[in-house]
């Protein structure tokens, strides 16, 4: 008899929609930039193979607003520095084979008030690739 056992990869987000609504009470008097940050989002991971690191990408080409996302207090693995967000995937969190773990997602929404009135509606991907 043989025990075979395959690459298991598996991630999930705690949190599947979020909404940064960037209003007034983030707005400074007399800048043009206007942030809002939400950190009520987790992402958690299985990772069975060596060599690994998640990447983190967007589905809009050209947004009329910036967004941003980084890891805070993962339990394995070296966070990325926060990332504009793009439909490349770039690196957010290296070294996590052979883990399980999670870590806090931190999303900052930084609307110029010079570009006016809209919204942005990303999907946000994160894909566990050879590091």
């Amino acid at each position: 008899m043989a025990v075979q056992v395959p690459q298991v990869t598996t991630l999930r987000l705690m949190t599947l929609t979020l909404a940064l609504n960037v209003s007034a009470i983030n707005a400074q008097p007399g800048t043009d930039e206007i942030t809002v940050t939400d950190q009520t989002s987790q992402l958690v991971w299985g990772i069975n193979g060596s060599g690994k690191k998640i990447t983190a990408s967007t589905s809009i080409a050209a947004p009329i607003f910036t967004l941003k996302v980084r890891a805070l207090n993962p339990t394995k693995g070296t966070p990325a520095p926060e990332m504009i967000l793009s439909t490349t995937p770039n690196d957010f969190l290296m070294n996590v084979g052979r883990s399980t773990g999670s870590c806090i997602l931190s999303y900052t929404g930084i609307a110029l008030a010079s570009r006016g009135v809209g919204a942005d509606s990303h999907v946000v991907t994160f894909t566990v690739v050879n590091q």
